[in-house]
């Protein structure tokens, strides 16, 4: 949400010819059903703790599983998210949930080398992905995004500081 904030077109809409920009966070967690991943809605994640995000992502995926979500959970998000990552994957497209224009996906965290101060050391490594519409996002939107994800991811403290 925080990135969100810094990058409001990821967080709109495209309604026939016309961008509507959405000045709320009703957040798309996929979570896995017998079926096949949904998308139940966080409505107004912004206003929720860590431990109610949490909480309430349990809770749905808990409903997938016994088939219990409602329409009224699956409609209206605003951004997505998925992680392919509690799959184990390492790599992925996200595809848009129309009329979103946005969908991060989270990937597996695995050890990898990589170069620091002249030495190869392992480091856990996350791979993140960002499929949007190029109706509204350009490239370096959507390269600044995701940078400010990573910013954030490495340095949580920054996301309070926003709150």
């Amino acid at each position: 949400i925080a990135a969100l904030r810094q990058f409001p077109l990821l967080n709109a809409e495209v309604q026939g010819d016309e961008m509507v920009l959405k000045h709320y966070y009703d957040i798309g967690m996929a979570v896995g059903a017998p079926e096949g991943l949904v998308v139940p809605v966080l409505r107004d994640a912004d206003t929720m703790s860590f431990a109610g995000i949490e909480g309430a992502i349990r809770a749905f995926a808990a409903k997938a599983k016994d088939g219990s979500l409602t329409l009224e959970d699956l409609r209206g998000g605003t951004f997505s998210i998925t992680n392919g990552g509690v799959f184990g994957s390492l790599m992925s497209t996200p595809i848009l949930n129309p009329p979103q224009v946005g969908i991060l996906g989270l990937h597996a965290i695995k050890e990898r080398p990589v170069g620091i101060n002249g030495q190869i050391v392992l480091r856990p490594m996350m791979y993140t992905a960002l499929t949007y519409d190029h109706r509204l996002i350009d490239g370096r939107e959507a390269v600044l995004f995701l940078r400010t994800i990573k910013e954030l991811l490495e340095g949580p403290a920054k996301i309070l500081l926003q709150l």
